[in-house]
């Protein structure tokens, strides 16, 4: 059923807070009434005054599936993205096989259709190697193009200079890249295992992966995009350094913007003594300096977007020794709450987490009516409950490896209700499996 009256609800939307009923008739938002809506003749649904959000775009996941699935998989990720009020996820292309043709493109489209709950997209991936095949991308099906400009896995590096120019001189929509310089982080590798050996402490992972090598990188696609005029879109961003490289202001008015993930606004370098490997991600939680550099780059629009980065693995890889340690983890089921928990403790507004989280995805990748409350566009809305305090653990977790860097965690609001294209796929703790999302479209 996708036909549904919430009524008394507080509605969070374009920068406004306000009581309203919203008829949501066929997947679709119908009306949206501060006076109450009448006998609408359809069930209803009694938010009791609690806070009605668009559902989160999460613009970088990493699902896994095809070739990784002992360490998640489309199903179990997409219900924790609806149980974490994400509605949409766009995921990269470094499964196995990784992403590098439009067959496996396809292919990928074809799982999100029979497993996903919650709306999807998918990167096409960039390699050395396979421009024309990249050049074959539909604009209008597909949310952009992934080039990893640092390490990656297989044959996803692109470190070619010539093949970096025709890039981002051909790219014809938007290219996402993994900004990291690969030969300053293998030269800090070397130091390591020089002083440390094979016992490398995780408190290493930020001078290893360090600001200088992510800013070399971040800065020489940023000259590259101003030189092409291409789309650059710069993933996770980790640096206080890198922050220069981008303008403030209204995301329309740009043609390279930048994302924040959840981590590098919540952790700092001072955590890895409690959290360790769960907190190792690249590019690496650095320090509480940089944490606050990019907390204010949100706050004035230089950074455009926030995202999850969700990448988990076993417990049992997290357990290996540096070297071998995989770097990711999985962060959907609480991007919502936790940048919530930001809110409360005054780091961001309300307006802020809803912009950054839903809006702003939205009209960066040009999705098709969604990332907004308003009439006409696809019902994907999350109900947010702020009275009832809860702690992360792993009974109330839906990843597929079982853990979160959050276990702990006392939050102040929680997802109550989840429904995407009008249906509830997340009600109250319980997940609808038989709920599928649609494949996101693109004006473009």
């Amino acid at each position: 059923m996708n036909t549904v009256l919430i009524r008394n609800a507080v509605v969070v939307n374009e920068g406004a807070s306000f009581e309203a009923d919203v008829l949501v008739r066929d997947g679709f938002i119908e009306r949206i009434a501060k006076a109450g809506i009448g006998d609408a003749r359809v069930p209803e649904f009694d938010a009791e005054g609690r806070l009605l959000l668009p559902g989160v775009i999460d613009d970088q996941v990493h699902f896994r599936e095809p070739g990784l699935t002992h360490k998640d998989d489309i199903a179990h990720a997409s219900a924790a993205a609806a149980a974490g009020g994400v509605t949409s996820f766009m995921e990269m292309p470094n499964t196995v096989p990784q992403t590098l043709t439009q067959e496996l493109l396809e292919q990928k489209y074809a799982l999100g259709a029979h497993h996903s709950l919650v709306n999807y997209s998918f990167y096409m991936g960039v390699s050395n190697d396979n421009l024309d095949e990249v050049l074959r991308t539909d604009p209008a099906t597909v949310c952009g193009l992934k080039a990893f400009l640092g390490s990656s896995t297989g044959n996803m590096l692109v470190d070619d200079p010539s093949t970096l120019d025709e890039l981002f001189r051909r790219a014809h929509l938007l290219l996402a890249i993994h900004a990291e310089d690969e030969s300053t982080v293998r030269s800090n590798m070397q130091a390591a295992v020089a002083r440390w050996g094979e016992h490398i402490p995780l408190t290493q992972h930020p001078v290893i992966r360090d600001a200088e090598a992510c800013y070399k990188s971040s800065s020489n696609a940023v000259a590259l995009a101003k030189e092409h005029g291409t789309r650059l879109h710069v993933l996770h961003i980790s640096t206080a350094r890198e922050i220069e490289l981008f303008a403030p202001g209204p995301l329309e008015k740009k043609h390279i913007t930048a994302e924040a993930c959840v981590h590098h606004l919540w952790f700092t370098d001072a955590d890895y003594t409690e959290k360790g490997a769960f907190i190792k991600w690249n590019p690496a939680v650095k320090t509480e300096a940089d944490r606050a550099a990019i907390r204010k780059a949100v706050i004035d629009d230089r950074i455009d977007v926030i995202a999850t980065d969700h990448a988990p693995h076993t417990r049992e890889e997290k357990a290996q020794p540096y070297a071998k340690c995989p770097s990711g983890g999985p962060l959907i089921q609480h991007s919502l709450v936790a940048m919530l928990e930001l809110e409360a403790q005054g780091v961001f507004t309300l307006a802020q987490v809803v912009e950054k989280l839903c809006h702003a995805p939205a009209r960066l990748f040009n999705v098709d009516r969604r990332g907004y409350i308003r009439e006409g566009h696809h019902a994907d809305l999350v109900l947010v409950d702020r009275s009832t305090p809860w702690v992360v653990e792993p009974s109330n977790l839906l990843y597929k490896c079982g853990w979160s860097p959050f276990e702990g965690q006392r939050f102040g609001s929680r997802v109550l209700r989840t429904w995407v294209n009008g249906r509830a796929v997340y009600a109250d703790g319980a997940v609808d499996r038989s709920v599928r999302g649609q494949r996101l479209r693109f004006n473009r």
